[in-house]
């Protein structure tokens, strides 16, 4: 088990800790829960957001034989139902309590004179939830996205979702990578794509993390938008109990969940976002040879390097 060193020593003070305690820099990965998409010709849910240290950032510290770690779950989708519910927002990923990351935004709700009781909201997020659009006769006239980096941390943890206008598709939900495209072309036009992930090779080969979902159009048959790259799922255009459903975000890469259609074939769900991850590397040189992960479905493996991967995609604990 690591012993402080002067360096070690100094950084981990800040945790009340004195010389002989532990303190283990590791680099991490934080994917937070990506946002829900919502229901009836809107937006797409933003990516959860995504920090991380490798290569060459900031490492954390470990300063407890015992650290819990939180792998965010999606958020969850609004049930079917005329009056429409609000989609929920992805949940926070954290370790040990010292550095986390933001739960994407929701997809944005379509809303009406003839609806008023339908939820009109773009949430703020890891990345932002896309717009919802206004249907004249009093409803909103234009709608901006979600905000992106809710943490307010540098590098950015996500970006904005899109704007839509009066009468137009709804937009797509922000990523890690890139904002969510706003929805054009007036009530006939494409829905906006979510935007792009974020890659990581933390655990050897890289991988995209953290997509924005993309909205749904107003008219069947329409071009939806497509989920951003790195999990977000797909607006839908179809008329259908089923097939009007917007696609999930993926699990375990934080996409944000597509905006789904509305059905004339009666009220549909909106789309689940997809539960993140959390990544733990403890260089080959420090890592302790009792070192251990639980429960069962998360992991531990070892790099070529030497380095120990710690893989939490449902929450647990990482002992040293």
């Amino acid at each position: 088990m690591p012993i402080l060193g002067s360096r070690g020593a100094a950084a981990a003070s800040a945790f009340g800790f004195t010389s002989g305690g532990i303190a283990l820099e590791v680099d991490y990965l934080l994917v937070a829960g990506g946002g829900a998409g919502a229901q009836g010709f809107n937006g797409g849910g933003g990516g959860g957001g995504m920090r991380t240290s490798f290569p060459g950032g900031t490492k954390t510290l470990l300063v407890a034989p015992v650290t819990n770690i939180t792998a965010g779950t999606g958020g969850a989708a609004p049930p079917a139902g005329t009056n429409q519910q609000p989609a929920q927002v992805g949940e926070n990923s954290d370790i040990g309590g010292t550095i986390q990351s933001s739960g994407g935004g929701t997809g944005g709700s379509w809303q009406s004179a003839s609806y008023p009781n339908r939820l009109n909201q773009n949430i703020s997020g890891g990345s932002g939830g896309g717009s919802n659009q206004g249907v004249g006769g009093g409803a909103p006239g234009g709608n901006l996205g979600g905000a992106g980096n809710k943490g307010g941390y540098s590098p950015s943890e996500g970006n904005d979702g899109g704007a839509s206008g009066s009468n137009y598709s709804a937009s797509g939900g922000g990523g890690a990578g890139s904002v969510g495209q706003n929805a054009t072309g007036g009530n006939s036009g494409p829905a906006g794509n979510g935007g792009s992930g974020s890659g990581s090779a933390i655990l050897g080969p890289s991988t995209t993390y953290a997509g924005g979902g993309g909205g749904s159009p107003r008219y069947s048959g329409v071009p939806v938008g497509s989920g951003g790259s790195g999990g977000g799922g797909s607006g839908k255009n179809s008329d259908g109990p089923t097939s009007a459903i917007g696609t999930p975000g993926s699990d375990g890469l934080g996409g944000g969940g597509g905006g789904s259609f509305y059905s004339n074939s009666g009220p549909v769900p909106g789309s689940n976002g997809g539960s993140g991850i959390v990544v733990v590397r403890i260089p080959a040189a420090t890592a302790p040879g009792t070192l251990s992960v639980a429960p069962g479905t998360n992991s531990l493996a070892t790099h070529p390097s030497g380095d120990k991967i710690c893989t939490f995609t449902v929450d647990g604990t990482l002992s040293l």
